[in-house]
């Protein structure tokens, strides 16, 4: 069966991931939404989809479509994480099912509203949580769950190198983004509780604009974490030559998941449309720790701290 999908966000960084994913599920993107116009990354895609840089057009577009019969079966959100919220709304008021980019919502209270619209409109509300789909990650659940009374050492460290535009976008104000602990981090901190169960200890040792540092204790883990969007934080060992570090060790050993990750939102999409996919009850615990994250005292020398906060402190 083919589905029509619509997008807002069109001309953001993870846009081209949803499109993809749209294209290679079977099936089509009728219209998009984006106030940026630079949005020609469609044509590799979806060259005959109506686009739309006013949202007021878009909903007149939405809503005669589904008046004449010809409704849309999915909004895909990639907005600034701000406006996902109003926009899971608009895509169920619209008679259409959400697939929300991360995260979900940034505050713990507005799923309880979006459980609410979802039960007064019969549609469902899905959050991209795609390292739950990671075959590593897959592998690694299972080992923990073979060793239920084992308590596990891990360290996170996710450097990725963001200019000064950065800063002056949406995504370097914390009311607009989260924050950088919620911008970058909280696909982690979902994997992270979907690994090693339920939280029962959160830490704080550094939150900037820069980087954000502190110690989780779950269930079965012990975990230090560090998230940065500062090229000068990167390792030496890739200074110069990535952008990027992400790194997960459990009691020493590296979990190596970076192969295939830009592939992940098409197997989101293929387990949404298969029926699986996870719901608001599923994206709530990360919600709840990012909102946490946000507002804890930070207590730099309480608790295990990671090796890359020490030179901050």
């Amino acid at each position: 069966m083919t589905n029509t999908f619509a997008l807002i966000g069109a001309a953001g960084y993870i846009a081209p991931r949803h499109m993809k994913a749209i294209k290679e599920t079977g099936n089509h993107l009728i219209a998009a939404l984006d106030p940026n116009d630079s949005v020609g990354i469609i044509d590799s895609y979806f060259p005959q989809a109506r686009f739309f840089t006013e949202f007021e057009r878009f909903d007149r577009h939405i809503d005669k479509l589904r008046r004449r019969g010809d409704r849309i079966d999915f909004v895909s959100i990639c907005s600034p994480n701000y406006l996902h919220d109003a926009h899971c709304r608009f895509a169920l008021r619209s008679d259409a099912h959400a697939i929300c980019e991360k995260p979900l919502v940034l505050n713990p209270w507005n799923i309880d509203g979006l459980r609410e619209i979802e039960s007064q409109t019969g549609r469902k509300i899905y959050s991209i949580l795609q390292l739950r789909l990671h075959p590593s990650i897959i592998a690694l659940k299972e080992k923990i769950a073979a060793n239920p009374n084992k308590i596990f050492d891990v360290d996170l460290s996710y450097i990725t190198s963001r200019g000064k535009w950065y800063h002056v976008s949406w995504k370097g104000a914390d009311d607009k983004s989260g924050g950088i602990a919620t911008n970058i981090g909280v696909h982690f901190y979902d994997m992270l509780s979907f690994i090693f169960g339920p939280l029962q200890k959160n830490q704080m040792h550094i939150r900037t604009g820069e980087r954000a540092a502190g110690y989780l204790e779950f269930k079965q883990a012990r975990v230090r974490w560090f998230l940065s969007v500062d090229q000068s934080d990167l390792p030496e060992q890739v200074k110069g030559k990535q952008p990027t570090y992400r790194s997960i060790t459990v009691d020493g050993d590296e979990i190596e998941f970076s192969g295939g990750f830009t592939d992940l939102h098409t197997d989101s999409y293929k387990h949404i449309l298969e029926g699986g996919g996870f719901d608001l009850d599923d994206a709530q615990t990360s919600i709840e720790l990012v909102s946490t994250i946000r507002n804890l005292k930070i207590t730099p020398h309480l608790g295990e701290r990671h090796p890359f906060a020490d030179k901050h402190l």
